[in-house]
């Protein structure tokens, strides 16, 4: 059962229930594993606990740099960057997901590539950038298509490609 019911349209955050949220990491507060670390950090994040989340989220990079997978810690940091994002913290998430991309798309891990694109791009449209948000969307886009993903999982890249053209539609032109 996804915790996730949509997006706003407007924002590109999660839509979930709180309460259940708030269940869920209840019932897997004490668990240490990496999944489960990574799932509260999540929870914390758009429960907006974003302190609890932040100190989670450094302590789930260091157990993946230690015991993870490669894959792991790459999860890890864009989760990472997610929660920087959420504070506000633009210049440095939009650094991290931009490196976490790059790791990825070398190593030929065009689904986590995907994931961290489509994170860069929500950094750039939380901190205003359109046009960087657009670009970002449209890279997840085309390497979740190349990983061979179902309409479904297009449906969230493409609504924010709309998104992110609406915002710079509304953008005044620069007068140079």
């Amino acid at each position: 059962m996804s915790l996730i019911q949509g997006y706003d349209p407007d924002t590109l955050r999660e839509l979930v229930d709180q309460g259940e949220c708030g269940r869920r990491l209840a019932d897997i507060e004490h668990q240490r594993s990496l999944p489960v670390l990574l799932e509260r950090v999540w929870l914390l994040k758009v429960l907006e606990r974003l302190d609890e989340a932040l100190g989670l989220a450094e302590e789930t990079v260091r157990q993946a740099r230690m015991a993870g997978t490669r894959k792991d810690l790459l999860r890890a940091r864009v989760l990472h960057a997610t929660v920087l994002q959420n504070r506000g913290a633009y210049d440095a998430a939009a650094q991290e997901l931009a490196t976490c991309a790059s790791e990825a798309e070398g190593h030929g891990w065009a689904g986590i590539a995907a994931f961290a694109h489509q994170h860069h791009g929500k950094n750039a449209y939380d901190a205003g950038d359109y046009e960087q948000a657009r670009e970002s969307f449209k890279k997840s886009l085309f390497l979740r298509r190349q990983a061979g993903a179902g309409d479904k999982d297009l449906e969230v890249p493409l609504l924010a490609i709309e998104a992110a053209e609406r915002r710079t539609s509304r953008q005044p032109a620069l007068v140079i």
